[in-house]
């Protein structure tokens, strides 16, 4: 079966195409991040115009590098939420029409399924059950998953995501957007021991997370350390950024280790944005080899938003026909419980 994957929840567009028995045939991402940087942040209306302008472009590429048509895919997958509403009914509505046209079934994706899985596209997948580290700039959460569809939550943010702390953070220090790259750029400048902040929850004795407090102590140090010094002094900046990645990479190591532990299982998968970053992956590398664990990630651009996750996942859910729906009505999730998942039937 050959599904196209659309995926347009926010500020990126991702087409992609996979085969139930050749694996991913091709894929195409276009970032809107020049976009925005002006604004510092997303801006819904301007990423629901873009994905306008490039859906159909994209869908046409990806065909044509995999030498295929239109005439050959047999269903569509496209992410229904969650997400900006007017981005993902670009997408909607793309794929819907695309369906009704072709007369193949369609299937919405829950968007956070399809970073759950973007581990399973590589070469050494790893096998079921495992722990999920699910880590962005709108989530931080760990799950247990037993199979596609059995999701079950161990620990969430009670506050800001892993990411929106980063992004924040890059704003303190005057860093441009997105603000993960440029933290985690900045850091590799900075100076051990220089700076000391805190560990929010690390010894809560449960799997949740909060981020809003180290976001309070970055800002109340930025003050401190910066109010007396030149605005341009690098160095003082580059070990607050160090000391603040520091404090996430070792708060999501510590929490990955017990998720594993409660667990019992010795499979952990890493994925979402913040996944890409090279110091906790460093972390996570070190503390599952001395555990005896096996650790998984997604290839870096895959870590991000893209089609390709959409793609297998709904190859995945229309194979068990579960997605086998013809009449092309319907409706997108900005806000969606990924715990509403059923197993594919």
């Amino acid at each position: 079966m050959l599904v196209l994957g659309i995926e347009s929840s926010c500020d990126e567009t991702g087409i992609a195409l996979y085969d139930t028995e050749h694996g991913l045939l091709g894929h195409a991402l276009h970032s809107q991040i020049e976009m925005h940087s002006e604004y510092g942040g997303v801006v819904p209306e301007l990423a629901s115009r873009d994905h306008i302008r490039r859906a159909l472009p994209l869908i046409q590429n990806v065909l044509n590098d995999a030498k295929l048509e239109l005439s050959d895919i047999d269903g569509i997958a496209y992410t229904q939420g969650p997400g900006l509403s007017g981005a993902l009914l670009v997408g909607t509505c793309i794929a819907e029409s695309l369906a009704f046209t072709l007369n193949v079934p369609t299937i919405g994706i829950h968007h956070l399924e399809g970073h759950l899985l973007a581990p399973l596209l590589e070469e050494n997948p790893p096998q079921f059950p495992f722990v999920a580290l699910l880590v962005s700039g709108g989530h931080t959460q760990l799950m247990k998953v037993t199979s596609i569809g059995e999701y079950e939550l161990l620990g969430d943010t009670l506050d800001d995501a892993a990411g929106e702390a980063f992004d924040k953070t890059a704003k303190l220090l005057g860093l441009d957007y997105p603000g993960g790259p440029a933290v985690s750029k900045l850091a590799t400048q900075g100076t051990k021991g220089r700076f000391k902040l805190p560990r929010p929850m690390l010894n809560s004795g449960d799997l949740n997370f909060s981020f809003s407090g180290l976001k309070t102590a970055v800002l109340t140090l930025a003050n401190q350390a910066l109010s007396n010094q030149h605005e341009s002094d690098l160095q003082t900046k580059a070990d607050i950024a160090y000391e603040f990645q520091e404090a996430v990479t070792e708060i999501l190591t510590v929490k990955c280790m017990s998720a594993l532990r409660e667990t019992r299982l010795d499979n952990l998968i890493v994925s979402g944005g913040v996944g890409a970053n090279k110091r906790l992956r460093e972390q996570l590398n070190f503390a599952t080899k001395r555990r005896l664990c096996h650790v998984h990630y997604p290839r870096l651009e895959f870590c991000t938003d893209n089609g390709a996750m959409i793609a297998f996942a709904g190859a995945m859910r229309l194979k068990a026909l579960q997605g086998n729906k013809l009449n092309h009505s319907f409706t997108v999730r900005p806000r969606w419980d990924l715990a509403e998942l059923q197993k594919p039937q």
